[in-house]
């Protein structure tokens, strides 16, 4: 058995590689960067599939920002990125399953939780390339493509590139604890989201691509915890009031208060997260 998987150098990637690898499956791993390996051109992509002719493709690379400058970028990564791993496999390896991420911010979020079933929401140009990716999916699975999609919702681990807030926090519990005397600014403490350890993310990954029966599905923990419970958590490990080191950015607005998932289809395939709010805490501020 064979992996391909496009953007493996991520926390999701590098996750998701271990996993496979001890279910005994090889794993040729895609970075952006790579020589001849870009998953914006079909060229490129065709002759991935055609040489490795895996089993199972798993599309993660995007630039994860919802900003505007980055619209081309997402839509080569994601939009044209689906399209061209879709159609390589359609032409060459059609018994491969293909799994393209989607995300709970390509949903229309009243603070309510989100499932599968809800409605998609083009709220910023990361949510346009996401939602094109999705219905992608469901035009190659009318051509017989066994095209999954899971809605991933906010995750972490100690592989965290630096400038997402939970890291920038666990970076600067550390750097405090060292005796830093520098002042962290935020934005609202008070934004509510999920922190499903990325590890436990990818388990509920595979166990959609798995089976046979569901082809979409939200994969997430369905549990909120604020960034000030984050930084409670992290400040509190190393002995520290998060209140004495942190600051509030004025005037901050963020993109959503709330952002919650409704995971029973996922669990209903066996899937639940096991690193808890706390351990995840532990698990990166001792990384």
């Amino acid at each position: 058995m064979k992996a391909l998987i496009f953007g493996a150098s991520g926390q999701d990637g590098y996750y998701l590689s271990e996993l496979c690898r001890s279910k005994g499956m090889e794993v040729i791993g895609v970075s952006r960067g790579d020589v001849g390996a870009s998953v914006s051109s079909y060229f490129e992509v065709e002759k991935l599939i055609t040489t490795c002719l895996p089993d199972c493709v798993f599309h993660l690379a995007a630039n994860s920002t919802t900003r505007h400058d980055a619209i081309f970028e997402n839509h080569e990564l994601i939009s044209t990125g689906s399209l061209n791993i879709l159609e390589a496999v359609r032409r060459h390896q059609p018994t491969a399953r293909v799994f393209i991420t989607g995300s709970g911010v390509q949903f229309k979020n009243n603070g309510k939780a989100i499932s599968e079933r809800d409605e998609f929401d083009a709220s910023s140009p990361y949510a346009v390339s996401r939602i094109h990716a999705a219905y992608a999916a469901r035009y190659y699975r009318t051509l017989g493509i066994k095209a999954y999609v899971g809605y991933l919702f906010h995750h972490e681990s100690p592989r965290r590139k630096p400038n997402h807030v939970s890291q920038m926090i666990v970076q600067a519990v550390k750097r405090i604890a060292e005796g830093s005397a520098e002042l962290l600014e935020i934005g609202d403490a008070h934004v509510q989201k999920e922190w499903t350890f990325a590890g436990d993310v990818v388990r509920g990954i595979m166990a959609l691509v798995d089976q046979d029966d569901v082809f979409e599905a939200v994969i997430g923990s369905g549990v909120t915890h604020s960034i000030q419970d984050w930084l409670e958590e992290c400040f509190g490990i190393v002995g520290r009031d998060w209140r004495d080191h942190v600051r509030i950015r004025e005037g901050f607005k963020s993109e959503y208060l709330k952002l919650v998932s409704e995971p029973a289809t996922i669990r209903s395939l066996g899937w639940a997260p096991e690193v808890s709010f706390t351990q995840l805490a532990e698990m990166m501020v001792g990384a």
